[in-house]
């Protein structure tokens, strides 16, 4: 572990050794969105090349986005007990094997266990839950504005390999289209082995902002399943896990198995070139990137409640607003701004009210399960959107559906409790 080394040399430059840890992670997490945010973008050339129904492809999309989020509460469970530099390590070699063999796929089932086993388990281990992760682990101050920062990551991996995706599927096929996504994959692996730390502890730090001598890491508890059903336990008496549950597989369901899944498909549908609208969803990553950060910002500062509100409220109207855009370049632009600044700026205050009502030290595992609310969301988008499409020949009811699901969400989220609950002491 290189950590040790290069820690004392950052500190005499007055450079705290997370920042450190947030660059990596964020490499990792910009790595994972990249391979994970294409796959949507080659659902039609797939279609087109194999014959294969729209639901059955998105079938292998749905089960890796399911697989990807049922993964998060046992990922923080075995960050916790093998340590953040293996379990990254794994994740990335599994994801970069899943997108391997996809381009071997002879038969549809060979999608579902490439694409939808082994990149849903990979990726699972580098999701959300690792920035969480290492925002509480290495900050005090500021952790608001890093866990924006780690969630825009993703909107980096789509600004970056989307349009290159969408270009070489069209030019040199959907199997060469995700090798970009692989290499770098690869590299931030490397990197996060080698400069990764699993807590400032080991290398004689306290968190950033942190106060006093600084909380060591706990000894790793035994059996990272059982922990996980543990907290499940705990905090399902809580009705704040349960509206954070359900108001995070609304907002699953209006982003990753709806917009990244579909969108290029239903602009396809209304006569816009697939490698244009690739173009509008980066374009709504970049938006993206700017709003999350931002909301990471605001999270420091403000109720996460009434941020969450506005926030699903917004993406609500932006969702209904969609089919009145007559899917001009022009129309799907002021689309792509307004849902884009919040696509997942409901990150940093979902994670902040997570540690505000269940401490720091569980969050992580708490918001592993609120994650998993995320992700069914998000497969049912991926898996009811194609659904949608072949039974009626139009994606629109699925848009319909998840905008009126946010405008509830927005008014839920409200009647969280600012109290910490009673179990909530570590």
């Amino acid at each position: 572990m290189l950590a040790k080394q290069f820690a004392p040399f950052l500190m005499r430059h007055g450079i705290h050794y997370g920042w450190v840890m947030v660059a990596i992670t964020f490499v990792v997490s910009l790595a994972s969105a990249g391979a994970l945010g294409i796959l949507g973008a080659l659902l039609a050339p797939v279609q087109r090349d194999t014959g294969w129904d729209n639901g059955s492809i998105s079938g292998a999309l749905a089960l890796r986005l399911l697989l990807y989020g049922l993964m998060a509460p046992f990922a923080a469970a075995l960050l916790a007990r093998y340590g953040l530099r293996r379990m990254v390590g794994l994740g990335m070699a599994l994801g970069i094997a899943g997108c391997l063999l996809s381009m071997v796929s002879t038969e549809v089932w060979h999608l579902w266990a490439s694409w939808g086993v082994l990149v849903g388990l990979g990726m699972g281990l580098t999701a959300l839950v690792l920035g969480a992760t290492v925002a509480n682990r290495w900050f005090v101050a500021r952790r608001g504005l890093v866990v924006g920062a780690l969630t825009a990551a993703g909107a980096s991996g789509q600004i970056i390999f989307l349009p290159l995706a969408s270009w070489l599927a069209q030019n040199e096929g959907w199997r060469f289209a995700m090798v970009p996504g692989l290499i770098v994959c690869l590299a931030a692996g490397v990197l996060f082995v080698l400069l990764g730390c699993n807590h400032p502890s080991e290398i004689g730090m306290t968190a950033y902002g942190e106060e006093g001598p600084g909380a060591a890491l706990p000894p790793p508890a035994p059996g990272a399943a059982r922990n996980a059903f543990a907290m499940l336990a705990e905090a399902s008496h809580s009705t704040a896990f349960w509206i954070l549950f359900i108001t995070f597989f609304v907002c699953g369901l209006s982003t990753a198995g709806l917009i990244q899944t579909h969108f290029i498909p239903l602009c396809a549908d209304y006569g816009m070139a697939e490698v244009e609208a690739a173009g509008v969803l980066a374009m709504m990553g970049g938006f993206n990137f700017v709003g999350t950060i931002a909301s990471g910002w605001l999270s420091d500062r403000y109720d996460c409640r009434k941020l969450l509100f506005w926030y699903y409220g917004l993406r609500g109207l932006s969702l209904l607003f969609l089919p009145s855009s007559d899917f001009s370049f022009y129309g799907l632009s002021i689309f792509a701004v307004f849902y884009g600044l919040d696509w997942i700026a409901t990150v940093p205050p979902t994670v902040k009210l997570a540690a505000q009502t269940f401490g720091r030290d569980k969050a992580p595992l708490v918001f592993g399960w609120v994650f998993v609310g995320h992700q069914l969301g998000s497969a049912v988008a991926a898996f009811g959107g194609g659904v949608t499409r072949d039974a009626l020949a139009s994606y629109l009811p699925a848009f319909y559906t998840a905008g009126a699901a946010c405008i509830l969400a927005a008014v839920m989220v409200l009647a969280i409790s600012r109290k910490p609950v009673a179990t909530a002491a570590a």
